[in-house]
């Protein structure tokens, strides 16, 4: 199997850390022995071939599957040691955002996005409003989306109330799952620049599962590739560009890939930026 590559720096501080994860359903073992870091502040975007493991290991990462071996640890804590309580205090700091949005559909949007709190917060019916007008503004909707339910939705909308969900409890750390799909290019564009604008005016770190080119192109400070059961190589565009690897290069430099511009060649991920 070949070796792993890996980016990892010690110098900068990794909210997640996955070392040594292995995870399988019967005799199929789908990750094997996996390295992973995020770090805080960055967009990292995370790749590979359709039915490689990229949403096994965010739903591993999030306690929903069950993991063989290995350790993760989150915002410097090993999640599946920690006491009840604390892995509790720990979920409020986490956001989520699952590929079809997952909006409870008896709810409206604002009862959506209020769910969380309820969960983990005491807090008053007005100040829930209220919360809930911020997190629907936040993320670009308006203000009469709060009192429509899912049906009544457009995709881009599902996808924007699904985001502001995950922003309720005002996260450090949100896993995105293939946030752009099914959405047209503006759309998509335009769901990638309000990643981005909540990133910076946030202070978020976004993790996000992806096979969307132009968000890899266009926001992700650093990307990770997922193939043969691990990470076959994680670092900046230039990374992948010179990543020998046939699959890699056939999804970055194949007949799809977008021509990398020379301000990209180097994200904020990245130690040169």
């Amino acid at each position: 199997m070949q070796d792993q590559v890996s980016s990892a720096n010690p110098a900068r501080e990794s909210l997640l850390s996955v070392r040594g994860v292995s995870v399988g359903f019967g005799d199929n073992l789908v990750l094997d022995n996996l390295d992973l870091d995020v770090y805080r502040g960055e967009i990292l975007g995370f790749v590979g071939a359709s039915g490689t493991g990229k949403s096994v290991l965010m739903r591993t990462i999030l306690r929903l599957i069950p993991r063989r071996a290995g350790k993760i640890e989150l915002l410097g804590s090993d999640y599946g040691a920690l006491p009840d309580n604390d892995r509790y205090m720990l979920d409020m700091k986490l956001g989520v955002m699952f590929q079809h949005g997952a909006l409870f559909s008896a709810l409206t949007v604002k009862e959506n996005i209020q769910y969380p709190m309820r969960e983990y917060l005491d807090l008053s019916p007005a100040l829930m409003d209220e919360l809930a007008r911020l997190k629907i503004e936040l993320v670009g909707l308006a203000p009469e989306a709060a009192d429509r339910y899912p049906s009544e939705l457009s995709g881009g909308m599902i996808k924007r109330a699904a985001l502001a969900r995950a922003l309720a409890l005002d996260p450090q750390l949100v896993f995105l799952d293939e946030p752009t799909s099914g959405l047209d290019p503006i759309g998509a564009a335009e769901f990638d620049e309000l990643i981005a604008r909540l990133r910076d005016t946030l202070g978020l770190t976004v993790y996000m599962v992806t096979h969307d080119l132009d968000s890899l192109f266009s926001v992700c400070d650093r990307i990770a590739v997922l193939g043969k059961k691990r990470v076959l190589v994680d670092g900046t565009l230039q990374d992948m560009m010179n990543c020998p690897d046939e699959w890699v290069q056939s999804y970055f430099r194949g007949k799809r890939a977008r021509q990398m511009p020379a301000s990209r060649q180097f994200g904020k991920g990245s130690e040169l930026a």
